[in-house]
């Protein structure tokens, strides 16, 4: 109980700075990242002022702290489950023809910005960790991409995997360099899109308040607080009270689609014992639960969809439930990060993390601009935003340029979710990633992701030429 009252207190605190400083508010962190740092502060600055010491209350405030936060390391694992599980639940899914046809080539778009992290990572471990860090693992190369595209959630999540590949400190780098990669998706980003406004590369006019009353409309957006009279409603109950809860008939549905995960991640071990070749790779074995669980989750909502004539499934109830269980994994992940580990190898971190960063600038400046059919900058800043933070962070760079989205770009980043999802960020391929750098090495990975960005490359541009035609 005093660890869950812990992280409420963070999550709490978190908020409440957000609220209160104008800094935090313009960076647009989130609350639970600014709550996990605040535990981060917490717990290191106790643990360091209580090595050596002989002050006896330093030391017992120290051993106090360490007993309640060390379950946190526990629940990454697990909510990240539920995360994924929500994915799709309440989502009304549509043919994959017309999710092609409105989101086409941001599909391709974002593939290429997300395997092109793979592509630096294993590129920079090749040429440059091997020779400096020779004692960093292979799995080094995926820090990059799993921090920058799978984001914090993902990152903790991949915890069980680092374990078992006995690199157990690899989360405490996904983790860093997550928190690195939304700070620089936000910072970076609004430099691209002031760059942008003077040079005439946004397609609409955006809005700036003038006066007193935008400004404090604009000043409410960026708190993160509805007005009173503007307030959404959280989710629609969509069964009685007295028949079962509506949110305890949500969990419920969510467990189901963990459970069709868990089956999933049985069978797939069954195959591998039987087959001597997989056997040998124990690929499997290292493949992490989440991806699967947004696979059970889908699996549930096309049976709802066909079959429930009631629509019990309520997608704001559903993003509730995926907003708290991530809004818990990421101040836990976060306050539990070792920075002496993190430390001993900032340098290559660093250093991977800049190269990250000038990656997403390329294709912004570069690729976006040449390939994307229309709304270049719009679609690509937010696929930037995505790809460094979170969803989130890529509609907060969208709508600094297209604020009432007028553009096709905010339709088409909708539409993309549906097709990239469960691919990247987060989904089946991260979660092979990490494996198979760690039983075949970043050179076999690589030889994967040259030819599908190529393949990709090549896709965007016959969707260009066709669009240039119309």
């Amino acid at each position: 109980m005093l660890s869950f009252i812990g992280l409420s207190i963070l999550l709490a605190v978190g908020f409440l700075l957000r609220l209160k400083i104008k800094l935090l508010r313009t960076l647009y962190l989130p609350s639970c990242v600014i709550g996990g740092l605040l535990g981060l502060i917490i717990i290191q600055g106790f643990h360091y002022a209580a090595s050596g010491s002989e002050v006896s209350w330093v030391v017992n405030v120290s051993n106090q702290i360490n007993l309640l936060s060390a379950p946190w390391g526990k629940l990454p694992g697990l909510l990240i489950n539920i995360v994924f599980a929500c994915l799709f639940l309440g989502v009304e899914i549509p043919g994959l023809k017309e999710v092609w046809r409105r989101s086409g080539p941001q599909v391709a778009y974002g593939q290429i910005v997300a395997w092109g992290q793979y592509l630096v990572g294993c590129v920079f471990f090749l040429v440059l960790v091997t020779w400096l860090w020779p004692e960093l693992p292979g799995m080094f190369a995926g820090v990059l991409p799993v921090g920058f595209e799978g984001g914090h959630g993902t990152a903790a999540g991949l915890g069980p995997i680092f374990d078992k590949y006995d690199w157990s400190i690899g989360i405490d780098f996904a983790l860093a360099s997550a928190t690195f990669g939304i700070l620089g998706a936000i910072i970076v980003g609004m430099v691209l899109v002031n760059w942008a406004k003077r040079k005439g590369h946004v397609a609409i006019k955006t809005f700036e308040p003038k006066t007193a009353a935008e400004r404090e409309i604009a000043e409410d957006d960026s708190i993160g607080v509805f007005s009173p009279g503007t307030r959404p409603p959280a989710g629609m109950l969509t069964v009685r009270s007295d028949a079962v809860g509506a949110m305890s008939l949500h969990i419920a549905i969510i467990g189901v689609a963990c459970l069709l995960g868990l089956i999933m991640k049985q069978t797939l071990l069954g195959i591998e014992s039987v087959i001597p070749p997989l056997a040998k790779l124990e690929l499997f074995q290292g493949f992490p639960l989440f991806p699967l669980c947004m696979l059970g989750g889908l699996i549930i909502q096309v049976i709802e969809t066909k079959y429930d004539k009631y629509s019990i499934i309520d997608v704001g109830l559903t993003r509730r439930i995926q907003n708290s269980a991530l809004d818990f994994l990421v101040v836990a992940a976060i306050a539990t990060i070792k920075l002496d580990v993190v430390a001993t190898y900032l340098v290559p971190l660093l250093l991977v993390v800049f190269v990250g960063i000038l990656w997403n600038v390329f294709c912004v400046v570069f690729v976006a601009k040449r390939l994307l059919p229309d709304a270049w900058f719009e679609r690509s800043i937010a696929e930037m935003g995505q790809s460094m933070g979170v969803t989130a962070t890529g509609l907060l760079l969208l709508r600094a340029v297209d604020p009432d989205y007028e553009t096709p770009a905010a339709d088409a980043f909708a539409y993309k979710q549906m097709i990239h999802e469960p691919i990247m960020g987060g989904g089946l391929w991260t979660g092979l990633a990490i494996p198979l750098l760690a039983i075949k090495g970043p050179l076999f990975v690589l030889g994967i992701v040259i030819p599908v960005m190529i393949v990709w490359f090549i896709v965007l541009l016959i969707l260009k030429m066709s669009y240039n035609k119309k």
